[in-house]
């Protein structure tokens, strides 16, 4: 096993072989995400003084509610999207372990709390299932949860965009769009896959039966911001995760990068290189969403 700590004199650092190197990358580049987003997602809840609703499509096993919570800085509601095996998955997740559950239930009041297999609405949080690709339906399900349109409204993709269709994402952008008065968008995923480094990334993932069938609009950071802007978004801004990852607090960076070693810094520049934070916003309530950034 290679020694922690630096070398000693005249010693070479053994490298670390190509998977943990790999790794180790992979690592920094996921706190540079969830950190790069909830920067994003922090300064809009205090635009809004937590007036506000968020909305996150395709969650998955997100944590955030339980992490806003902790931080006394939950919105009016949060709402979490994504397929009817996911929801179900997540829902007896919750339900199995009285630290997830109980925060939900200490935000509740009244009676009006709903559990089953596929949905989950009490006051301050819900999950529903729904296709993304189906914006009549998206809609449709959360207005039965009690979505509000003049809310100011937080929508946040990670990694869900780049797996539509482009007409299909342009369909949910647009709607997200001309649905509320005062909105932001944050979008996760690829960028720059027109190169080689990008053409091998889409080839890995296509050996595995993963298609990325929105690639098209991850050629650079001018598609990604002209897509928003083309499908109703006021303002549009978009940095690839090397950038997001210069701009977090550099005490934190210092400490992530001091636990483990990393010798091949060009790898990690060519993974973060390759992801992008995009963020996007209509502002008809003049809270000041266009000023948002890291």
């Amino acid at each position: 096993m290679p020694r922690a700590g630096p070398p000693r004199h005249g010693e070479r650092r053994p490298r670390l072989p190509p998977l943990r190197r790999l790794r180790a990358g992979g690592r920094r580049g996921y706190y540079a995400r969830v950190h790069g987003v909830g920067q994003l997602l922090k300064t809009f809840l205090k635009k809004t003084e937590c007036n506000c609703q968020i909305i996150n499509l395709g969650a998955g096993m997100d944590t955030m509610f339980w992490r806003l919570k902790d931080e006394n800085l939950l919105p009016k509601k949060y709402f979490e999207v994504d397929f009817p095996m996911i929801v179900a998955r997540k829902i007896y997740t919750i339900k199995s372990k009285p630290p997830l559950s109980k925060p939900i239930m200490e935000s509740h009041s009244g009676e009006s709390f709903l559990i089953d297999a596929h949905s989950l609405d009490s006051n301050r949080y819900s999950i529903l299932a729904a296709d993304l690709r189906d914006t009549a339906e998206l809609e449709k399900k959360l207005k039965t949860f009690n979505m509000d349109t003049q809310l100011p409204t937080l929508l946040i993709a990670e990694c869900v965009l780049v797996y539509m269709t482009p007409p299909q994402s342009a369909s949910l952008l647009k709607w997200a769009a001309n649905t509320f008065q005062a909105a932001m968008f944050i979008n996760y995923e690829q960028v720059n896959m027109a190169d080689r480094f990008g053409q091998i990334m889409i080839e890995n993932l296509q050996r595995r039966q993963c298609s990325l069938a929105g690639v098209e609009a991850c050629k650079s950071l001018d598609s990604q911001r002209e897509r928003l802007l083309l499908n109703g978004w006021e303002t549009a801004n978009a940095f690839d995760m090397m950038k997001v990852y210069s701009c977090l607090p550099q005490a934190d960076v210092r400490r992530i990068e001091g636990l483990e070693f990393l010798d091949e810094k060009e790898l990690l520049e060519q993974l973060m290189q390759h992801y992008c934070i995009c963020w996007a916003t209509k502002d008809r309530c003049n809270l000041g969403l266009s000023s948002i950034t890291f």
